[in-house]
């Protein structure tokens, strides 16, 4: 199964921050995602988010960069397909998205993705979970 994949997962691949449920969720979608057969579906701005976990976190000490290049050895070996289509609409649809769904772009960039390609979405962030329920997509 296919699904997209929000950076606040990922960020816990690297930071292993959170409560334990949110541990095991963001665990549960890396095994998930390291089968043969899974594709994660990303927007364009995905890797920029994660870079810049890993960078803060790291001038911050929170993580020793050996540690960030493990988990670039781990994010290599996912089928990631990188989608360009938010940043055409990202002043229309994305804009109106954000507005009724009091989001902010870059998570309802998530939303439209996997709206539009009908995936279930993987997310820890609250208000995004709460605006795929009330926009019927489901969660991963």
């Amino acid at each position: 199964m296919t699904l997209v994949l929000d950076a606040s997962v990922t960020a816990r691949w690297l930071s292993k921050d959170g409560s334990a449920s949110d541990l095991a969720y963001a665990n549960a979608i890396l095994d998930r995602l390291t089968m043969p057969d899974e594709r994660a579906h990303v927007p364009c701005h995905w890797s920029l988010e994660i870079a810049n976990v890993a960078i803060r976190g790291e001038r911050k000490g929170f993580i020793e960069w050996r540690m960030v290049e493990l988990f670039l050895e781990i994010l290599a070996d996912i089928n990631f397909q990188i989608d360009f289509e938010a940043s055409t609409h990202a002043l229309t649809d994305l804009t109106q998205l954000a507005r009724h769904y009091r989001l902010t772009p870059y998570d309802a960039a998530y939303l439209e993705l996997a709206s539009r390609l009908s995936l279930p979405l993987a997310t820890l962030d609250k208000d995004l979970r709460r605006a795929a329920e009330q926009a019927g997509v489901p969660l991963a």
